[in-house]
């Protein structure tokens, strides 16, 4: 019997399709502070409504102030738009807006940021350092050294191989001989010299080689060190120490020797050169105390201000004179304008709420540090703002607050939860944490095993098992016993 559909010949599916409107708000959610301000200056750039704001004393406004613009901002969002997770308006009904008394309404048409972060004072410059970079350091070594222009150039692309970290992993020795038109001992030759700059090591191809390039320029050299990383790697990895001590026929006290000499080698010979200004974490939120309460700020200081271009505004309100192209363009730039200022001001609107709602559930955080967070999940968030856990991850990835006890990831408010003897419960962060000092704390000759750690842990009275505690561990990044055992 042939089935339903072929008989009437129709097919339904279910699909959700997003306006453009909520494409927008999706991504400027997701944006960092940092994002957001470049994705501003584009649209500045590209859409001739906007137009940049001269700054004013008005762009700072009283906390008080923040509850009404949200309600403001949420009732322009409405006006043409739909919620996020709400089902497409109709094409139609959404080109059914009155531009005239929108244009004549400023709070429809301009942003201005409403930062809480202390700057220095206007006209105030910081001094920015000068700091070379790494690839600028070893180019000065490359261009003194007595190398013929061949291996000048070889050196050049081995240094542009060379990653932030010191090492050459992207490209082998032979491709570089092959685009150089060299024989491999030729580039080889030249690489083993750019591994004896400063720093000593960099470009290796692999930790082991940066390592023993390491010990042979240590001055006093470390024979056993030496021999221990060029002929039992893996025995070190693994810290076998015995083995080590038989097959090279030494004490105990020599390997000791041998491993403390490896441990003050730098394995990331390039680390350290970089540009301090790019290893800032911009908060996108503060959250600070006052008057004994905790206020939430959204730190957009950096984002111009703007509003609708009037001589674009005027010249669109009389399009009556002006050609279908033209109006055409006008009503299409102009609808792109008021989407973007839209979409901002909703993501102001929830970023703010979401900040506060975490500051509600996380009060003790707050006031307490870090020791006193809650277990919370993102449908926590979700249902008490009333808005989609899409929503509340996008707002959540990537995002920083600044609060008294340091700068934090927004994710990281979010764990799950644990349950004491007494039948509270806590934080997995706690417990992490807990876990984290107890392995510091250990006797390196004697490290603690992952039971041993559960039934300190158990004795603290959290309620965990073993294989728990061996997952938390490997979150933390902590090696097992063995791997943490000293002599």
């Amino acid at each position: 019997m042939p089935e339903l559909k072929q008989v009437l010949g129709q097919r339904h599916e279910l699909s959700l399709a997003q306006t453009p409107q909520q494409i927008l708000r999706s991504e400027l959610t997701q944006m960092s502070i940092l994002e957001l301000e470049l994705r501003v200056r584009a649209e500045l750039d590209e859409n001739p409504f906007l137009e940049e704001a001269e700054e004013s004393v008005e762009s700072e406004v009283a906390t008080e102030a923040d509850d009404s613009a949200e309600d403001r901002e949420s009732l322009a969002i409405a006006d043409t738009e739909a919620e996020p997770d709400a089902p497409p308006a109709e094409p139609e009904k959404a080109r059914e807006i009155d531009w005239d008394e929108i244009l004549n309404d400023s709070s429809h048409w301009e942003y201005r940021a409403q930062s809480r972060v202390q700057v220095p004072e206007e006209g105030t410059e910081l001094p920015q350092p000068s700091v070379e970079t790494l690839a600028d350091h070893l180019l000065t070594q490359l261009h003194l050294d007595d190398l013929t222009d061949t291996e000048q150039a070889i050196g050049e692309e081995i240094i542009g191989s060379i990653d932030r970290d010191g090492h050459m992993h992207n490209i082998t020795l032979e491709e570089i001989a092959a685009d150089s038109g060299v024989s491999l001992e030729t580039v080889a030759r030249v690489h083993r010299r750019i591994m004896t700059y400063d720093p000593p090591g960099i470009g290796a191809r692999t930790l082991r080689e940066c390592l023993l390039v390491q010990l042979e320029l240590r001055d006093p050299r470390h024979p056993v060190a030496e021999q221990m990383v060029a002929e039992s790697w893996d025995d070190i990895i693994n810290k076998r120490y015995e083995v080590i001590r038989d097959r090279l026929s030494v004490t105990l006290d020599v390997v000791r020797s041998g491993f403390e000499a490896i441990s003050r080698l730098n394995p990331k010979p390039g680390e350290g050169y970089f540009d301090e200004r790019q290893n800032y974490v911009i908060p996108d939120l503060v959250v600070t105390q006052v008057g004994g309460k905790f206020e939430v700020f959204l730190n957009d200081g950096d984002i111009p201000n703007f509003h609708i271009n009037s001589t674009y505004k005027d010249l669109y309100l009389k399009q009556e004179q002006t050609d279908k192209k033209v109006r055409e363009f006008l009503t299409r730039k102009l609808e792109s304008a008021r989407w973007f200022i839209n979409a901002i001001h909703q993501r102001r609107t929830t970023m703010l709420r979401t900040m506060r709602a975490i500051v509600d559930r996380q009060i003790d955080f707050f006031r307490g540090g870090p020791q006193y967070l809650h277990p919370m999940i993102l449908a926590d968030i979700a249902d008490e703002i009333g808005m989609d856990i899409s929503t509340i991850s996008r707002v959540t990835s990537g995002k920083y607050v600044q609060t008294d006890w340091g700068v934090f990831e927004l994710k990281y408010f979010f764990s799950e939860a644990m349950e004491t003897d007494e039948g509270d419960e806590v934080s997995n962060r706690v417990i992490k944490a807990r876990l984290k000092e107890l392995i510091e704390g250990e006797n390196k000759m004697e490290p603690l095993s992952d039971q041993e750690l559960t039934d300190m842990l158990n004795a603290d009275g959290f309620q965990i098992r073993r294989r728990t505690v061996a997952k938390y561990r490997e979150q933390l990044r902590i090696p097992i016993k063995r791997l943490r055992r000293m002599i």
